[in-house]
């Protein structure tokens, strides 16, 4: 028999044992070729959104990439010290290190091969329904499946360049193992699990410290809290696994009415020695959960944005004139003929805005017409105003001032033209996108209107007031590129800082709307796909600690059958020993999570003024869901294992 033989038959024969890994790999090489499939597309164009598609998921490759060679390393690492007993019998018939490494070499060649090939085949397999999701995310007219050896090239090369690098890496480890080493096989822990006090009381101190200071950011420390909380939280997570787990269960252990208890004893002994065994791989667990925790439930976050920006949001389309204007009728032309040639339906509602001065803060306060206000409040479905002569009500630009205002009540007068008002209520929804009008707005009855005859003190008649085209468009999103030579001056002299000769103002807050939706869509889209591959290779890591020690375990598992203990002790037995190594760093990475969400909600509040506790429930119970039924496949398979024997 050859080595490549031996090594093929090695494989074949623990293939069950290789699932996980092979399927963490397949899932990886798969998310990896089907971006591979969107970078290379050749109908992407030097699209904005397209171009931020792509070079999201080329940052998802690369930290794909890294992360699978870090999960392929633990794991074939895992597997090799189960299989010491095996290699020690193999060097004592006279095969050399040097040998066992080229067997290993071909063992890892060979898996990795076969995962390359079939993820290659279910990414290419599963393509065309990934391009049904981008297509309808861009909003694109197309975008068919193609055939190029550009994905193929470079998903193969990365992968077998992967699993050389692990190849050479993952034998390392057994090089200082001599061979009476290997033949007493990889469980070698102590049974007394030792613990130093002060790290213990240091991890529980960290922890609490990071949790309190992400209880209380506010939106002047969030950048600074940053950078002080995760190195915090990730020192504290580690001294919890690795000594404070262990100071609780020692003092557990001293109740010896309550330790002393029936199967008890041998399920928490034994929980105990490998919670101290595997307290590295929990951390790393924890720390990848976490990541995957947030990367989910911050892109969801930037979903809920998109309904909150069309709340904030109303108008399909924003033309302000002001005086001096003389392209303003060729303009609204122009917008109303590409509305019709694109046959969206809309209402064009113009309002005349004056503006004054308030005796009352000595502000700039804008003033429309309550029977112009009326008109666009019904073109857009919400109820009129009618504020009787000598009142007015403010208008609000968000759902923060929509609150504030609320709470005001002002007696003021219009310094210019003399009109006295007294201010009390405040409109009950947002008609104006944010920007388009004076933070100080108010819509004033008629009469009172028709009273203010003086321009703004310090500008000539009529310079003060300026024409306000709204644009109702109920197929908001439609309204892509309409009006885009419109845009293009506004941003050119945006770049500039010189608005001398702009006497307009245009938005277009549907195409806005459309490439926040789109692009938030598209992220959110990358992240729960690497977001899959993190959770799926967490749990894998469990996994695999478990299978390196199985063979200590059926011995355990026969003995304790011959002790006389019945199928439900056994049963009870083990839920305490996988139990803990499943949901504890489970319930740490939630505990990490919401207080990292709380954190980013000051964030959200300071932007968008948006909450995120609808989308942190549902991401956390999603990921808890998927957590409890993976649980029970692997405490089904790890069953079958021990009663194998």
């Amino acid at each position: 028999m050859t080595f490549r033989q031996l090594a093929y038959h090695n494989v074949f024969r623990n293939r069950r044992s290789y699932a996980a890994f092979f399927l963490a790999s397949v899932v990886s090489v798969m998310v990896f070729f089907v971006y591979s499939m969107f970078i290379f597309h050749p109908l992407f164009e030097e699209d904005g959104l397209q171009v931020l598609a792509v070079r999201g998921m080329f940052i998802a490759e690369v930290v794909l990439y890294i992360f699978t060679l870090f999960f392929l390393f633990y794991s074939m690492s895992a597997f090799l010290q189960a299989r010491s007993k095996e290699f020690g019998i193999l060097m004592h018939l006279g095969m050399t290190k040097k040998q066992l490494n080229k067997l290993i070499f071909f063992e890892t060649m060979i898996l990795g091969s076969v995962s390359t090939v079939a993820g290659i085949a279910f990414g290419f397999a599963f393509s065309k329904f990934f391009f049904m999701i981008g297509r309808e995310i861009m909003e694109l007219e197309s975008l068919p499946l193609y055939v190029s050896w550009q994905p193929f090239a470079l998903t193969i090369g990365a992968f077998a360049s992967l699993f050389i690098i692990i190849s050479v890496i993952s034998v390392a480890f057994i090089r200082t193992k001599g061979i009476l080493d290997l033949l007493q096989g990889y469980w070698k822990v102590d049974e007394i699990t030792n613990a130093s006090r002060w790290l213990s009381f240091l991890g529980f101190l960290l922890l609490a410290i990071s949790y309190v200071l992400a209880s209380i950011v506010t939106d002047q420390t969030v950048y600074t809290m940053v950078l002080i909380i995760p190195p915090l939280a990730t020192l504290g997570t580690y001294l919890f696994f690795t000594h404070s787990v262990h100071s609780l269960l020692n003092l557990y252990k001293r109740r010896k009415g309550i330790y002393w208890h029936k199967t008890r004893l041998v399920s928490l002994a034994e929980a105990s020695v490998k919670l101290k065994d595997s307290a590295q791989m929990f951390f790393i667990v924890t720390i990848v959960s976490t990541v995957a925790f947030l990367t989910v439930g911050t892109l969801a976050s930037f979903m809920s944005y998109t309904g909150d920006y069309r709340e904030s949001n109303p108008l399909g389309l924003v033309y302000i004139s002001f005086d001096g204007n003389g392209k303003e009728v060729e303009h609204v032309e122009a917008l109303t003929a590409e509305l019709e040639e694109k046959e969206l339906a809309y209402d064009l509602v113009p309002l005349i805005v004056k503006r004054q001065t308030s005796t009352f803060t000595g502000n700039d306060v804008d003033i429309i017409r309550m029977s112009e206000f009326n008109r666009l409040a019904a073109s857009l479905g919400f109820e009129p105003a009618y504020p009787d002569r000598g009142e007015a009500l403010f208008i609000p630009y968000s759902k923060e001032s929509l609150k504030e205002l609320g709470k005001s009540q002002v007696q003021t007068e219009l310094m210019e033209s003399g009109v006295e008002l007294s201010i009390d209520q405040v409109y009950p929804h947002i008609l104006f996108p944010v920007h388009t009008i004076n933070f100080n707005s108010i819509v004033v009855n008629d009469l009172d209107y028709a009273a203010i005859d003086e321009p703004l003190q310090g500008y000539a008649d009529g310079e003060s007031t300026f024409t306000y085209y709204a644009f109702d468009i109920p197929s908001w999103e439609e309204t892509v590129a309409i009006g885009a030579d419109l845009t293009a001056q506004i941003d050119k002299a945006v770049e500039k800082e010189d608005f001398s000769g702009l006497n307009f103002f245009f938005e277009n807050p549907g195409e806005d709307y459309r490439w926040f939706k789109s692009s938030f869509a598209i992220l959110l889209f990358i992240g729960v796909m690497v977001a899959a591959v993190f959770l799926l290779a967490a749990g894998s890591f469990i996994y695999f600690k478990l299978y390196t020690g199985l063979e200590r375990d059926r011995k355990q598992y026969l003995l304790l059958v011959r002790l006389g203990m019945t199928e439900k002790e056994l049963g009870k037995i083990v839920n305490r020993q996988l139990i803990p190594q499943f949901f504890l760093p489970w319930i740490v990475a939630l505990l990490h999570s919401t207080f990292a969400f709380i954190s980013l909600q000051v964030v959200w509040d300071e932007f968008a003024e948006l909450s995120i506790l609808g989308e942190m429930v549902l991401v956390l119970a999603g990921f808890t869901i998927a957590q409890v039924l993976y649980f029970y496949l692997i405490r089904w398979r790890y069953i079958a294992h021990l009663q194998a024997s």
